[in-house]
This record gives structure tokens, sequence and C-alpha cells, in this order.
């Protein structure tokens, strides 16, 4: 896979696609399904990456299974039955299935913990499982009542308490959120942290978190979601933002375009047209190489790479001023 080149930071794009994209689709998957898309993305100790992928079956609803590979590119092994199935008898908040998950492995717990959307009629909500293994879980139910979506949990604790970022729907539209608990279960003290802009900006719909945050130096480095409506209908792009290490609700910088969106046919047209939504990444021996694991158009599993340095080199010259609340 192609590098970033020194000196060009400041370029754009900033992630480059894998050449054989897709890397996976309906058509690998050991049972019968309609798409596979918008995976959650990690490296095992044994040294592979693990994609849980969301799996829409020919029913409609989705549930979660787990892809496994050597290099992360090919040679996937794909678990023979759905991993993490929806659980509407003891869980009525997934009826409608289990969708779009975000893994962050938490040292203090030795564990993953699975961030997903859980769909009933009451519409999307934020999930909550934790594993050792990808075999077994368990499952904290629902933590952020619907309309909510888009969330993960940072990877360790801020001043003692535990951090979820996830985008709520309000009165006042659909910005993103930060959240604490002391036990993972009981959630409060929340604040925006990233709004939606206003007018003819390519973020202007609405927002939401990708992949994890990426604790650095500088901030934990954050991929977002923005939503343009057209004429044609939206497209989903992708955005940088970073915010303080010990006050996340602390926006520091914020891109002024767009870094990464719909372009290669794979993402332009398939069940859902023009759409690229990575919820997972995996970072490199190097500890700035970021592959970026996303789906395509609702249909496909596709990958882009890229540097952390250049990310935050690219932010500091092409961010604006203000605290990401502001429209």
């Amino acid at each position: 896979m192609e590098q970033p080149r020194p000196g060009v930071c400041t370029d754009l794009p900033l992630l480059t696609r894998y050449s054989d994209n897709p890397i996976l689709s309906g058509h690998d998957w050991p049972y019968a399904v309609n798409s596979v898309f918008n995976p959650g993305a990690v490296l095992l100790p044994d040294g592979d990456t693990l994609l849980l992928c969301r799996v829409e079956d020919r029913s409609g609803l989705s549930h979660l299974c787990a892809a496994r590979s050597k290099n992360g590119i090919n040679g996937w092994r794909i678990d023979p039955r759905p991993t993490l199935m929806a659980n509407p008898r003891d869980y009525p908040e997934e009826i409608w299935g289990i969708e779009d998950p975000r893994i962050t492995y938490v040292p203090e717990l030795e564990q993953y913990a699975v961030a997903y959307t859980s769909f009933a009629r009451g519409g999307p909500g934020v999930s909550l499982a934790l594993t050792k293994d990808f075999r077994s879980f368990e499952r904290f139910g629902v933590i952020m009542q619907p309309e909510d979506k888009d969330a993960a949990l940072l990877s360790r604790r801020i001043n003692g308490y535990w951090a979820m970022i996830h985008r709520p729907m309000t009165t006042t539209g659909a910005h993103m959120w930060i959240s604490y608990s002391p036990d993972l279960r009981h959630w409060g003290s929340h604040k925006v942290i990233l709004v939606a802009r206003r007018g003819g900006w390519w973020d202007a719909n609405k927002i939401g978190l990708c992949s994890p945050p990426i604790e650095t130096p500088k901030g934990w480095l954050t991929i977002y979601h923005g939503v343009r409506v057209t004429a044609s209908g939206s497209i989903y792009r992708l955005g940088l933002a970073l915010f303080d290490l010990e006050h996340p609700e602390t926006c520091l910088q914020r891109g002024n375009s767009w870094i990464f969106g719909p372009d290669a046919p794979y993402e332009r047209v398939g069940d859902v047209h023009d759409v690229v939504f990575p919820c997972g990444q995996t970072i490199g021996a190097d500890g700035d190489t970021i592959n970026l694991y996303y789906g395509a158009a609702d249909s496909s599993i596709a990958l882009a790479t890229g540097s952390i340095r250049c990310l935050l080199t690219w932010l500091d010259a092409n961010s604006s001023a203000g605290d990401g609340t502001e429209q």
C-alpha cells in the first residue's frame, strides 16, 4: 500500500485507497446476506486484524459478524455464523437489529468495549458490550436512549470517569456530544463538543463520529462524518477534529474542508449511493500508519491508509478558530 510521501502532509488526499478495493462484500460471506459494511476494527494480540462487520441479512435487519486476516487486507477468515445477533427477547431495544460497531481496547479492563447501534420502534439507541475474545460478550443493554447513535468509548478514564462520544438527535440538530460515567452503565454530564455547521458547508446537515478517537500527544484525533443534502440526495464525507486530552469536551482544531469522500464506483453506487463511512481503524507497528476500514455505499467494505502525523499536520494548516460548538 502506498504511504504518504515526506513533505506532502498538507496536500489532499490524505488517505489512499487500497488498489484492490473493496476488500469484503456479501459475496464473501459463508451464509446468505444482502450486504456487509461499516466494520469496527482492532488488532488482536496474535497480530491478526479483526473486523466486526455490520451484516444486513435478506430480511433487512442487521447483525454483527467477525472476519479475521493475517495482513488486514485479504485471506479473511469469516465466522461461519453471526458473531453477535440481536436479542430482542432480553434486549427489546434490538428488535430491528444491531448496527455499526465501534471497538475500543480498554487496558484497565483488559477487554474490548463494543459500542453499537440498537434499533427498535423508538429509533436507534446506543448499546454497549464488553468482550475478551469476540466469542462471548457481556451486554450492558442500551446506555443512550433513542434517538442516538455513532458512539465510541475513549480508551481510558478522564478524571476518574469513562467518556463516550455519541450523536443524539435533539431539537437543535444532529451534533456530536460527550457523556461521562463512573461505571459504564449510568451516564451524565452531557456536553456538545462539535456542531453541524450551517449554510453551504460540507457538514452542514448533520455530523457524527466515525472511528474511535486516536490518542496522540497533541490531543484526541477524531475522524467524523458530515452529511450534505443535495438535489440528488445526501453525500457522506469525512473530516478531522482534535480534542483536548484531559478535557475532551474542548475542541482544539476543526478542519475547514472534508478530506475524503465518495469517488470510486463502489462508493458512488450501492444500496445507499455516495457514502464513505468508517467505524474502525488499526494503527501500524510504526505508531503512525492508519489503516481505515470503511463502509462503501452501504454495500461493501473498503480500506484506505494514511499517516497520523500527516493528519495532524494538515489540521494545523487547515483548521478554523473556535471551540467546535459555533455554527
